[in-house]
């Protein structure tokens, strides 16, 4: 296979004012609980999304043994971050929703009833009939839980990692050939205006909506791909109401979804490839940036919307930090999974409350 590969969502990015406690809802909603790494520094290349000025912050990235993607969960240090003005509507534009998946819906919601996760709704079906629900981090949040079908381990928690998100457009068409000719998903699941029965628990859900659910059809390859596994983006376009910008007036990093992250090999084609489509980097680490726990190159890209999208070529990770086992990325083949094993080995760096 030709570079770029993209590997899957590696991980979406979440603006907070306590990087700790949100992660803790998340261990205990999601179980998503294996750090990546935990680090705190100075966002100094994102100048363009933070007022032309550096700012410290503190991030960590966690995932789910089961597979699918991370959370980053960031949290400026030198600043207070600014929560949206309004409260957010289903199609405003931007990321208004993450999704994680889940082995069994009705489980999920039993088991999130049971930790006293604020439900949004019971579960509903969407217009292809799939079922799922909406539940509200302590931020105000919202995330999706639908139905996966590839899963990294088994486990007794019905619930994974990142799945997707919902993004709120303006132009339904440019937003599809961006989201299939740049990241892949070629494959359209449904494409619906209507009200929507199962928005109706969201602010703004009772309006009507152009919803697009895309996925892709080829397998993800790459060195993390059998860890994260498959994944959809579903577009929103309001049809009675010019939508607002989420982040509107505000900083990339402050509360809210900030971006969704692909994991990449081949940085220079892939940028490459987002200048021929017409939407050049906006930031780009160049070299190798050292998080501490991990390294890689990293880069930015806006929607057509301004929605940023971020690629991230890991060099390093750690395996077992308690021992210094860091893997080296670069000496290997971009294309071919991981050993299963390895990636295991991960859950013994497992947050545990």
């Amino acid at each position: 296979m030709a570079k770029p590969i993209i590997g899957g969502i590696q991980q979406i990015g979440i603006g907070n004012p306590d990087t700790y406690a949100l992660w803790a809802w998340y261990r205990r909603a999601f179980r998503i609980d294996i750090p990546i790494f935990d680090e705190a520094a100075t966002a100094a290349l994102m100048l363009p999304y933070t007022g032309g000025q550096p700012h410290d912050r503190h991030a960590v990235l966690a995932m789910s043994m089961r597979g699918g993607g991370g959370i980053e969960i960031w949290q400026y240090t030198s600043r207070t971050p600014v929560a949206a003005p309004n409260e957010l509507q289903v199609g405003d534009i931007g990321i208004s929703i993450a999704s994680v998946k889940s082995d069994d819906v009705r489980s999920s919601y039993s088991h999130l009833k049971a930790q006293k996760i604020k439900l949004l709704c019971e579960p509903m079906k969407r217009p292809d009939g799939v079922e799922h629900f909406y539940v509200q981090d302590p931020y105000g949040n919202m995330v999706d839980v639908v139905p996966g079908d590839d899963w990294f381990t088994a486990s007794t928690v019905s619930t994974g990692g990142i799945y997707g998100c919902t993004i709120g457009v303006t132009d339904m068409e440019a937003s599809i050939i961006f989201y299939q000719d740049i990241l892949g998903y070629d494959t359209v699941v449904f494409d619906q205006t209507d009200r929507f029965e199962d928005f109706s628990c969201l602010p703004g859900g009772r309006e009507r909506y152009r919803r697009v659910v895309l996925t892709h059809s080829q397998p993800r390859r790459g060195p993390f791909s059998e860890w994260i596994g498959g994944s959809q983006i579903e577009l929103i376009q309001a049809m009675d109401r010019t939508p607002r910008q989420i982040f509107k007036d505000r900083y990339w990093g402050d509360i809210g979804y900030i971006h969704l992250c692909f994991d990449v090999q081949g940085m220079s084609e892939m940028k490459a490839r987002c200048e021929s489509k017409g939407h050049p980097f906006t930031v780009d680490s160049s070299e190798s940036f050292d998080m501490g726990e991990a390294a890689g190159h990293f880069a930015y890209i806006e929607d057509p919307d301004g929605t940023l999208i971020e690629f991230v070529e890991a060099h390093k990770i750690p395996i077992l930090k308690k021992i210094g086992w860091y893997l080296n990325l670069q000496k290997r083949d971009p294309e071919k999974p991981l050993p299963r094993w390895m990636l295991k080995a991960l859950s013994l760096n497992r947050k545990k409350d």
